[in-house]
């Protein structure tokens, strides 16, 4: 009877034993898998490029350097702007004579090097004169081709435009300028002032800046190259202002919305866990949509663009790196 019973309770323990077993792998088998979502981190960049043209003449870095707001990064040789600059000053020191001329009024020997010029203009107008005669002859005859009598026609308008203008150059010097030619005199002076001062303000745009601390992240040509006016020549990339970036299945945001807090882990960074906040939640386009493969049991699903900031700064994060969270089926 005692053996009979000994046998009976390792037959209950054996029994016990492989119920507990069959349990416990179902309970393994059946319980909910974590799903893996897999995003990115990403930060603000600012894109560097120039209002004028010109070859870089220097950068004042390198990618992966650290600047600051209002370094020098890039320094660009237009020869357009010197030419402008000389230009502008040209114009404005020809201004600044002629509001002289026309205040003081002209001087004995401006009155005989304007009527000189005058007389010289219409011994010009009449040779031009003749000359179109002769070609109208010949033009008639269809002896010169129309364009060579275009030609023609256009300097002998040309030299009576001349003379017309030699006279009234004349005239105004024997009779002195009046009000409304001192005015206008003036006012080409302010012109011209305000040329000079617009032509100096791009020397600032060949030295560009930086417009935020953060780091060099992309250079895109080298030096000596040839920029167009608003070609990106570098990226900054604000390590300050990151945030994470997930591609999540509509199915699997479990009712995520605004300031929810994640979890996630960096892999770069020795699995380090970080907690960050959402703060942006949207539909992405229309081909990121998950289509059904049945027509039974299964529904076309939108992709949504999650974005989340961490609480606090990360040390060693950089835009790029993977970020991991975990969300149950």
């Amino acid at each position: 009877m005692a053996k009979k019973n000994y046998n009976m309770l390792i037959g209950v323990a054996a029994l016990v034993a492989i119920v507990l077993t069959i349990s416990i792998v179902g309970y393994i088998v059946s319980r909910p898998k974590p799903i893996i979502i897999q995003g990115e981190a990403e930060a603000t960049e600012y894109r560097i490029s120039g209002k004028v043209p010109g070859r870089v003449e220097e950068f004042r870095g390198v990618e992966g350097s650290q600047v600051h707001k209002g370094d020098t990064l890039v320094i660009i040789d237009s020869p357009e702007i010197r030419s402008k600059i000389a230009e502008a000053n040209a114009a404005k020191a020809a201004a600044v004579a002629q509001k002289d001329k026309a205040l003081n009024g002209a001087r004995s020997e401006q009155i005989t090097g304007a009527y000189e010029l005058w007389q010289k203009a219409l011994v010009g107008e009449e040779v031009m004169r003749k000359s179109y005669e002769r070609m109208v002859q010949l033009h008639n005859q269809k002896v010169v081709s129309d364009q060579k009598f275009d030609e023609a026609e256009a300097q002998y308008k040309a030299a009576v435009a001349t003379a017309k203008a030699a006279e009234s150059q004349y005239e105004m010097a024997v009779n002195g300028a009046r009000k409304e030619d001192k005015d206008a005199a003036i006012a080409l002076v302010e012109r011209a002032n305000a040329a000079v001062e617009l032509v100096n303000s791009y020397l600032d745009e060949i030295r560009l800046t930086s417009p935020a601390d953060g780091i060099i992240s992309d250079i895109y040509p080298k030096v000596g190259e040839l920029v167009g006016q608003g070609s990106p020549i570098m990226t900054i990339q604000d390590l300050s202002d990151m945030w994470f970036t997930f591609n999540i299945r509509e199915d699997r945001l479990k009712g995520m919305q605004n300031g929810d807090k994640l979890t996630l882990t960096i892999p770069a960074l020795n699995n380090r866990e970080v907690t960050a906040t959402v703060y942006y939640l949207a539909a992405r386009e229309s081909y990121a949509t998950w289509k059904a493969t049945r027509e039974i049991g299964e529904f076309d699903t939108r992709t949504f663009e999650v974005r989340a900031r961490p609480d606090s700064p990360v040390e060693g994060l950089r835009p790029g790196m993977s970020a991991i969270m975990n969300v149950m089926e």
